[in-house]
């Protein structure tokens, strides 16, 4: 008893939960979240003025077929779109992360804390498939055509994180709740996606007939997409 005795208040100072996962702050927003989000912001304000510039060419490319060729022939107006386009795969990322627009079972394996980098990973290994199918299927001679409906992707995926960006911010300001702004950007992703695939079909049959259109369409982005959404449904 008197060895037991001098143990009886003892407490554990130790953490109890296991090591090795994600810093969370108070609100529950990963460090790495409120990293990539800083990021974007500092970053949004760097490329303001291009993204300004460069919007009247975006929404004739929306509006006219034409208008994808008119921007490629701005060598500056191209590349101010490629660096846009990446800045908005920030916002991209965050929006599908905290409204659940890609809420696939297998991302949870690791516990809440990894979803957000293993969401990452999951949409850069379908950059890379498309990337690898577009290499693959390239033709060797006559390919601007080609090129040109592979670049509209840029101005669709802008025209769509900006979209997604300003409803959701009316949305939240107006009280909805997540499942119901969830709902709607996934109507904006595929509305905006089928133009795409309208614009990108368009651009093709300039130089393709009808069958091998249909046949571009579906190895380069049908089948892809095809296989995130049906990820999202059974894995």
């Amino acid at each position: 008893m008197l060895l037991q005795e001098p143990f009886t208040s003892s407490r554990l100072l130790l953490e109890q939960t296991p090591s090795g996962q994600p810093p969370v702050t108070p609100e529950g927003f990963s460090v790495l979240f409120i990293g990539l989000a800083v990021a974007f912001i500092l970053a949004a304000i760097a490329f303001l003025p291009r993204f300004l510039s460069l919007a009247p060419l975006l929404f004739d490319s929306l509006f006219r077929a034409r208008g994808s060729v008119s921007l490629e022939s701005s060598v500056r107006a191209s590349n101010d779109r490629r660096l846009v386009a990446f800045v908005l795969l920030l916002p991209a990322a965050l929006l599908t992360y905290y409204y659940k627009v890609y809420d696939a079972a297998f991302l949870y394996i690791w516990g809440e804390e990894w979803r957000l980098p293993v969401l990452i990973g999951v949409f850069a290994v379908f950059a890379l498939v498309r990337l690898a199918m577009y290499s693959f299927l390239k033709p060797r001679r006559n390919n601007d055509f080609y090129c040109l409906s592979r670049r509209t992707a840029y101005t669709y995926f802008i025209l769509l994180v900006v979209l997604a960006l300003l409803t959701t911010g009316v949305l939240a300001l107006f009280g909805c709740e997540n499942a119901v702004i969830q709902k709607v950007l996934q109507v904006e992703i595929f509305t905006l996606y089928f133009a795409f695939l309208v614009r990108r079909a368009q651009i093709l049959a300039l130089f393709c007939n009808p069958l091998r259109t249909f046949l571009y369409l579906c190895a380069l982005e049908i089948l892809p997409s095809a296989a995130l959404i049906v990820s999202a449904i059974v894995l």
